[in-house]
């Protein structure tokens, strides 16, 4: 995860109808995340062969919701990439999700003294961009208040709607533990993918940055 302290006003056109932006001590995040789908399956039961395991990225942000006398923490997805069309097809037309089909390929190796070293890369217009990271010391479960629980905790998921609306969906996991990061790097051009304003965030300065460690559960 590759995290970055934005503007409000560069999210704000992408924050979906009954939501409102997520703050950690007055400050606004984006957060670009590598990780891998295993064992997946369709409704949660279903194989869906050649399908099961595959890479994502996504570019998200950090929304809040009040449900009664409930706040419900949760992302929204600016654009998520996976390898094959298929899947992407599917999430964009049954769930108006942000998804596009790219090609892709992951490295995770262990190096010296347990670290280790994560890359993610995809293809756009002929040219390869990636994100990768090396780790330090030994994965813990963040500490209540920190900006890592802040990132990590967001059990809701929103996705505006072409009428407008919003779909609201939640998502159980254990509490992620995450390493902390002794070098991060993004490389490439991000202008095809997510237009000039977010490139040049993506290019900029990463506050702070750190990797989890944990599955999501259906």
């Amino acid at each position: 995860m590759l995290n970055y302290e934005v503007d409000a006003s560069l999210l704000l056109p992408f924050v979906p109808a009954g939501t409102e932006l997520d703050l950690w001590n007055g400050k606004v995040f984006v957060s670009l995340v590598g990780f891998r789908f295993l064992k997946t399956r369709l409704l949660g039961v279903l194989p869906f062969p050649g399908h099961s395991n595959f890479d994502e990225v996504n570019l998200r942000f950090y929304v809040r919701r009040q449900a009664g006398n409930e706040v419900r923490r949760g992302v929204v997805f600016i654009r998520e990439m996976v390898p094959r069309w298929t899947i992407a097809f599917v999430a964009r037309t049954f769930y108006n999700e942000n998804y596009v089909a790219l090609p892709m390929t992951h490295e995770i190796r262990s190096v010296d003294e347990g670290r280790l070293s994560v890359v993610y890369r995809w293809r756009s217009e002929n040219r390869w961009s990636g994100i990768s990271l090396e780790t330090e010391g030994t994965p813990v479960v963040p500490v209540e208040g920190s900006v890592e629980q802040f990132i990590t905790e967001h059990y809701w998921g929103y996705a505006a709607q072409p009428d407008r609306g919003c779909v609201e969906c939640r998502v159980i996991h254990p509490s992620w533990r995450v390493w902390q990061v002794r070098q991060s790097a993004f490389e490439g051009d991000a202008d095809n993918v997510y237009g000039k304003e977010i490139a040049a965030v993506l290019q900029g300065k990463r506050t702070p940055h750190f990797s989890r460690k944990g599955p999501r559960l259906p």
